[in-house]
């Protein structure tokens, strides 16, 4: 029987208190708490769209703004993807997916290569979702490429909505996500880098 792929990360600082839990091989069952109802929302739904299970709790200084907890999620979301891959020996590495949601259309591709970088091809023109202010989704999908050592691509390629943009863009990395950290039997006991290391 394969051990359990998981991270479990507890990250304190004077702006936020989260505790964060991944299973890679799950079902989709979340427990989203963050303080942010947009935030959990998406969150949600990720958890559901890779099959990951998900827990999280968060407080923050929701006095100030969602900034410093959606930043600080993004950043211990990378961290137990990083701790649940260890090695990464047999892990596909590589995912992409296009997800349409109505009339908004993104496609969003990774590589979990070791190297951290963000590529964020969106036009959110609306400021806010509800209480939620759009830029930090970019903001959230950085913590998370940094601390996860992804290459991240996100690309609109149809939408006007704030919300379908931005939700198809957590639905599209989720999906793009499960693929790649799927493992491959054909190369289960190998890391999938001609290094031998990522």
């Amino acid at each position: 029987m394969l051990s359990v792929r998981a991270g479990e990360i507890i990250r304190n600082t004077k702006e936020t208190q989260i505790t964060l839990r991944l299973e890679l091989d799950g079902t989709g069952r979340s427990e989203i708490a963050t303080g942010c109802g947009f935030l959990d929302h998406m969150l949600t739904l990720f958890a559901a769209h890779g099959r990951f299970d998900l827990n999280v709790k968060c407080r923050g200084d929701y006095h100030v703004d969602f900034h410093h907890t959606t930043e600080d999620v993004g950043i211990c979301l990378g961290q137990a993807f990083a701790r649940a891959l260890g090695s990464k020996k047999g892990i596909t590495r590589y995912g992409s997916f296009i997800l349409p949601m109505d009339e908004a259309l993104i496609l969003t591709a990774i590589d979990f290569s070791g190297r951290a970088y963000l590529g964020w091809e969106m036009n959110i023109t609306a400021q806010k979702v509800g209480d939620f202010d759009t830029e930090l989704a970019q903001e959230f999908w950085l913590g998370f490429t940094r601390n996860a050592l992804c290459t991240l691509h996100f690309r609109q390629m149809a939408g006007t909505n704030a919300h379908h943009i931005i939700e198809g863009a957590f639905k599209s990395a989720a999906r793009a996500i499960a693929q790649a950290v799927r493992i491959n039997p054909e190369y289960a006991d190998e890391v999938p880098s001609t290094k031998g290391v990522i």
